[in-house]
């Protein structure tokens, strides 16, 4: 009984260890310098993001370009100006954090 009450408890670490390190990136980047998870600021909420391209296919496709060059005009008149420092894996991973917000 010990072992999986454990053996629950270690999944339960294991899974939300990714999403812990996804923030870390959007800290690490400064990403949320103008976003954040849930509340309107300079750019949209992850989670208005995420609502807004949930089912589109091949969206984080289009997401990662569209972060690493920047854009405007999706979601008002400032432009999100590019992030081109970034690796594609990171910028990868960033994107799927943020579609996966709900």
């Amino acid at each position: 009984m010990k072992r999986a009450i454990v053996s629950i408890a270690l999944a339960g670490v294991a899974i939300s260890l990714p999403a812990k390190a996804n923030e870390a990136l959007a800290k690490k980047y400064n990403c949320l310098v103008c976003h954040s998870i849930d509340r309107q600021g300079v750019g949209p909420a992850f989670k208005a993001v995420a609502k807004k391209y949930a089912g589109q296919a091949g969206v984080e496709a289009k997401l990662v370009v569209k972060v690493k060059n920047g854009g405007s005009g999706v979601w008002g008149p400032t432009p999100m100006p590019p992030n081109s420092t970034l690796s594609d894996a990171d910028l990868k991973t960033l994107v799927h954090w943020v579609l996966a917000q709900k």
